[in-house]
């Protein structure tokens, strides 16, 4: 585990945004248990939920409920769907010093989230972080992380090579996608992820604060 190696500066960054700019469990888990509550399986606690953030909700229904149809997993997702928005982040915060990096931070930047884009887009903007990306990339349409596609979307856009570009997650998730893109990693032990499952994918670099991406740049 690379703990302290220096961390350069990077031509292209991407970012998870839930666990990693953003404190949402409040309102992602909110959600489900909102969802939940209707099901055999009320009462879900809350770091349970935690887990599952930045992976596909079919993930957590399927694990959940086993024997429950497409047809069910896909009602529990659209009502999801209208459920967290309606909560407006009102539990979200940015975590501390987001705003600050992402503006000192050379290179350009994107998202790789398991969020639709325009959702991110909403998000960002709420918070104030959308001004300090060139593109925001959620996952439409194309499969969800681990895929790696959502990283090469900005990628290929961006017109970069993968050895260009560090990506910033904190999921064993985030990490697996990162690995099958061919970029570096930034792991980040401050967000929602087990350190020791992000491990398995040895990360390039680890942060216990967004700030330090400025402190070897």
């Amino acid at each position: 585990m690379n703990s302290k190696a220096a961390i350069p500066a990077f031509p292209v960054y991407l970012f998870d945004v839930d666990g990693t700019l953003v404190d949402s469990a409040a309102d992602i888990c909110g959600a489900i248990q909102t969802v939940l509550a209707e099901t055999t399986r009320p009462g879900v606690p809350l770091d349970f939920l935690r887990r599952y953030i930045g992976r596909h909700l079919i993930d957590l229904f399927q694990d959940l409920f086993p024997d429950a149809t497409p047809e069910q997993i896909e009602a529990w997702i659209q009502q999801y769907r209208s459920l967290y928005p309606a909560r407006d982040h009102a539990g979200t915060h940015v975590f501390p010093r987001v705003r600050e990096t992402l503006a000192a931070l050379p290179g350009r930047k994107s998202t790789a989230t398991t969020k639709g884009t325009p959702t991110t887009r909403i998000v960002l903007d709420r918070f104030g972080l959308l001004p300090f990306f060139d593109h925001v990339q959620g996952t439409d349409g194309f499969p969800h992380k681990p895929a790696p596609d959502v990283l090469l979307k900005s990628i290929e856009l961006f017109g970069a090579a993968p050895s260009d570009v560090l990506f910033v997650g904190d999921s064993a998730t985030d990490m697996e996608a990162g690995r099958r893109a061919g970029v570096k990693l930034c792991a980040v032990r401050y967000g929602y992820g087990d350190p020791d499952e992000m491990a398995r994918f040895e990360p390039d670099y680890w942060i216990d604060d967004i700030a330090e991406l400025l402190s070897y740049s």
